[in-house]
């Protein structure tokens, strides 16, 4: 499966240095995730949904919508 996380973090002309500090994990650990060596982990797909604003399908290609799902109320 490709992933969008490199397509998405090029058009906010962003670093992998600076995503892999938001995760608080090493470079070449986030370009493991970006080239598919590694699937990252969900709450990893999480915080980039949640730092993008944007959905996990999204970011996983599941679906072209950006604009994340409504949350529910707790």
């Amino acid at each position: 499966m490709r992933l969008r996380i490199r397509d998405v973090r090029e058009d906010k002309d962003l670093r992998q240095r600076q995503l892999a500090q938001y995760l608080n994990c090493r470079q070449q650990t986030y370009s493991r995730y970006e080239t598919g060596v590694v699937e990252p982990p969900l709450e990893v797909m999480e915080q980039l949904a949640l730092y993008y604003n944007t959905s996990v399908d999204y970011l996983m290609g599941l679906t072209d919508e950006k604009t994340p799902y409504a949350r529910k109320q707790k």
